[in-house]
């Protein structure tokens, strides 16, 4: 079949992917154009499927290009339990995928344990830990998620509402490493929701819809309170981007997705020049969960400092907030006897002499200092 602009993009993305994570070609027998029945040892690729629009035509899609290398296509299901019907929506997204000629498709039922961050966070975090335990079991060589331009778009303005800087206006990198499992999104870049929707309807591909993305909500009723009811980011995709785009009378989600490329390689060299000031401020932890010199973390800059922190913290497993991170900043660059800085799961921060300690509350005067405290 011809194939047509928007499905030849998505394949262009789907092969550079993978070329970036060292999958190409498995054979020189394979070079000839057309589908090649893969090897039984060939790297797996699995494409995390929920059955939605964008999903299913990277599905579609990276199944072409890994016939084309010589190389397993696999997909991964994880259904939630979190709605009526999620079983079937499972199990439907498993036969779609099937009939494409994928194999092996793997379905997973979880469950989501409850969360004060939210349902949304609880999901993502348990959905995760699933793909990453199915990955190892089935050693695939990647994962590959189907988020497109314009969910970069709406990242980076979630990002800005809730935090802000230069990793909220990041976005999404397109390839990272979680619980030991490559990630890749091949199409981040250049292809749109409407870009999936047409490749779906190209390949006669079916799909299902998410009733939490607001499909069904009125754009235009302004006391819709099935709309107001929607989560953040589908509020976002049903009325702000809509009202940016009118506002600007431009592509607002291309330009938020293109500014938050180039600003990705500014956050990837600040993460490196913070990692390598952490190895300078970490001291000896002496039964404390973290023990940072507060000397040396005031004598880096402010950008850096603050990334220190949240990386230090970031490792240990606590999560801070922007405010508690400069919180424990302020315990190095502006000292004057302050108190305790709280965090959740029972973890606070305090100074000591020229020594910021992390440890759980009630720990403190417990253990006994040292003389180098």
């Amino acid at each position: 079949m011809a194939y047509t602009a928007r499905l030849r993009t998505a394949i262009g993305g789907v092969r550079a992917t993978l070329a970036t994570l060292g999958i190409d070609v498995q054979d020189p027998r394979f070079r000839t154009h057309g589908e090649h029945a893969p090897d039984p040892d060939a790297p797996l690729v699995l494409v995390a499927c929920s059955g939605g629009r964008d999903s299913m035509a990277l599905a579609a899609t990276a199944r072409i290009v890994c016939a084309s290398l010589g190389v397993r296509c696999g997909a991964v299901i994880i259904d939630h339990a979190m709605q009526d019907g999620s079983a079937d929506v499972a199990r439907d997204a498993a036969d779609r995928c099937r009939a494409l000629g994928i194999d092996p498709v793997v379905v997973d039922r979880i469950d989501v344990p409850a969360d004060r961050r939210g349902a949304e966070a609880a999901a993502r975090d348990a959905r995760y830990a699933a793909i990453a335990r199915i990955a190892g079991r089935l050693a695939a060589a990647c994962v590959l998620l189907a988020h497109t331009r314009d969910d970069q778009a709406e990242t980076v303005l979630i990002g800005l509402l809730r935090s802000g800087g230069t990793d909220a206006l990041a976005g999404m990198p397109a390839v990272f490493a979680r619980d030991g499992v490559r990630y890749a999104r091949p199409l981040l870049e250049r292809t749109t929701r409407d870009d999936t929707t047409g490749i779906c309807r190209d390949l006669d591909v079916a799909w299902w819809d998410d009733p939490t993305n607001g499909d069904a909500a009125d754009p235009d009723a302004a006391d819709d309170d099935a709309w107001r009811a929607l989560p953040l980011r589908s509020r976002i995709r049903q009325r702000l981007i809509p009202y940016l785009r009118d506002f600007t009378g431009g592509d607002i989600a291309a330009h938020l997705a293109d500014a938050s490329r180039s600003l990705r390689a500014d956050k990837a060299y600040l993460d490196e020049m913070a990692d390598a000031a952490l190895e300078r401020a970490r001291v000896d932890a002496a039964g404390d969960v973290l023990r940072l010199s507060a000397k040396r973390l005031a004598a880096e800059h402010p950008a850096i400092r603050r990334r220190v922190i949240a990386h230090a913290l970031g490792a240990a497993g606590i999560e801070a907030s922007a405010r508690q991170i400069e919180a424990v900043e302020r315990l190095a660059a502006d000292w004057h006897g302050q108190g305790a800085v709280s965090f959740s799961s029972g973890y606070s921060a305090f100074r000591q002499k020229h020594v910021i300690r992390v440890c759980q509350d009630g720990a403190h005067a417990n253990r006994r200092r040292s003389r180098s405290d």
